[in-house]
């Protein structure tokens, strides 16, 4: 079943959400220091994520291109909605912070990753959901983290987890035929590379230092996805 690691991924967060939901509520100090703890940690994975690429103008090109297709889309204020949508539906005192900052923080730490993008591409080609269970076990502790210091609003982020790498597995699926695997790999470490540059986004925003707005961002991913399949298919991206 091609989009077996993602359901399990999904309902790992919603797992550890509940959990972390459950625990007694941070005080405000303890819960200031944890989510710069994991801001710190974000940064540190980002910034390692980023430095393996070896087209570092084409990650310039991308985020630019994509911030200009992001704020065109305002993707941003897309995911704020749906998180005030839920927020307003959630009863008073389900988290101890605004759902929506949860739910938006939340889905973008879980979706933007090598783990996701590589896991889901071998459900797709291989079915093999070795990476994405992996990814589970690791999310699903971090979803505890993150409940009992962002709010109940992290449960939901189960939702554009299995939306995101679902539908990279079934494209995977669509087009594995196209590409040669060892092409796939260098395209995929690319794209990673990229998603590290907006992970330093996300521990940025968590660390108060100024807002960014990452979601906008997001096309900068499949940008540079696009730009390097091109490259290589030109005999370019060698």
């Amino acid at each position: 079943m091609v989009l077996l690691g993602s359901i399990v991924n999904a309902a790992a967060i919603v797992a550890g959400g509940l959990i972390g939901a459950l625990l007694p509520n941070l005080n405000e100090r303890v819960q200031r220091t944890v989510v710069q703890g994991m801001a710190i940690a974000l940064c540190v994975l980002g910034i390692s994520m980023a430095m393996k690429t070896t087209h570092y103008v084409w990650m310039v090109v991308s985020l630019v291109a994509g911030g200009v297709i992001g704020e065109w889309l305002q993707i941003e204020r897309r995911f704020e909605q749906v998180g005030a949508w839920l927020e307003r539906r959630m009863p008073s005192g389900a988290g101890a912070s605004p759902v929506g900052k949860a739910f938006v923080t939340a889905s973008l730490v879980y979706c933007i990753g090598a783990m996701a993008i590589l896991g889901s591409i071998d459900s797709g080609v291989r079915h093999n959901h070795d990476v994405l269970y992996a990814k589970s076990i690791m999310d699903g502790f971090l979803s505890i983290v993150f409940a009992s210091a962002l709010g109940f609003g992290v449960l939901f982020s189960a939702v554009p987890v299995l939306l995101y790498q679902g539908g990279i597995a079934l494209a995977a699926m669509a087009f594995a035929g196209w590409f040669a695997p060892d092409a796939i790999e260098a395209v995929t470490a690319e794209v990673s590379a990229v998603g590290g540059v907006l992970i330093v986004g996300i521990g940025v925003n968590l660390l108060e230092l100024t807002k960014i707005r990452v979601a906008n961002l997001l096309p900068a991913v499949v940008f540079m996805g696009v730009a390097m399949a091109v490259l290589r298919s030109l005999g370019g991206g060698a």
